[in-house]
């Protein structure tokens, strides 16, 4: 391994390390309520680090305004729909390996054999991933990424975090973020052919991309919200919980519907006396 590809991987490791300590002292900082309904309300929130969070959301917002926005409203303006969709689908291929790593560490066998079909099938046919010919012929793409592995191991209650630039998570997907950058193969092909600057390169495009993905989606939020901030947590949180459960509605939680301190409703069909 190259001097360079240590201080990476060295870097990277401390990184999942820092996190992980992250991620241990928000789990304790707050105690969720016992009572349902407001452990549900808790929950669909959890943000202990409010104020923190609501300070880099603002310097976050700042970067968007002068850089990230004016960047992908460049990109939609001088690139063809057809040449950006071609973009999207080679920027999402080259993220098909770790999909199926972090499939295989779910115990998901049939959705990494998808996964691995999908990124032959679009590496050749596809013309390097520029067309998604995978899924036309049924090989629909899957989820998978290390914050999502972290949960199916049992990390499921995870505060919401705002990173610097990156925008909103928390503190196991922010772990996740770092040790799929880890486990990423052309990370390491890039590396090692000391071409750093093609991951560079990759990891700017994609997220302009990204973020052309929602220009009039976020404008409207902004427009329309009376607290964007608290708005956009409470979409990301209900978009996360939907991935970690790959597309399903979140469970309900045990007795749900009771009221503490209150009768219960009467059974259908029968009477109070």
């Amino acid at each position: 391994m190259s001097h360079s590809t240590a201080r990476r991987r060295g870097a990277a490791c401390r990184a999942i390390a820092a996190g992980l300590l992250l991620l241990s002292g928000l789990a304790g900082c707050a105690t969720p309520p016992a009572n349902p309904a407001a452990r549900a309300a808790f929950e669909e929130t959890d943000d202990p680090l409010e104020p923190l969070n609501r300070k880099i959301f603002a310097v976050n917002q700042v970067i968007d305004t002068i850089l990230l926005k004016p960047a992908a409203e460049v990109y939609v303006s001088v690139f063809p729909k057809i040449g950006r969709d071609a973009l999207r689908h080679m920027l999402d291929n080259l993220k098909e390996p770790v999909i199926a790593i972090n499939d295989t560490l779910q115990f998901e066998p049939k959705r990494t054999g998808i996964t691995l079909g999908r990124f032959v099938v679009n590496s050749t046919v596809g013309i390097g991933g520029a067309l998604d010919v995978a899924t036309k012929w049924g090989l629909q793409k899957q989820t998978g990424d290390f914050g999502q592995t972290l949960y199916v191991w049992g990390v499921k209650r995870s505060p919401y975090l705002v990173l610097p630039i990156l925008g909103p998570s928390n503190p196991r997907d922010a772990v996740g973020l770092g040790m799929d950058a880890y486990i990423d193969p052309f990370a390491y092909f890039a590396t090692a052919a000391d071409a750093d600057q093609l991951e560079i390169a990759r990891f700017v495009l994609d997220g302009i991309d990204q973020r052309a993905r929602v220009l009039d989606q976020l404008d409207q939020l902004q427009k329309n919200s009376l607290d964007f901030y608290a708005q956009l947590r409470s979409l990301v949180q209900q978009k996360r919980a939907a991935e970690l459960q790959r597309g399903a509605a979140p469970p309900t939680p045990e007795n749900f519907y009771n009221v503490p301190n209150k009768a219960a409703p009467p059974a259908p069909g029968s009477t109070r006396s």
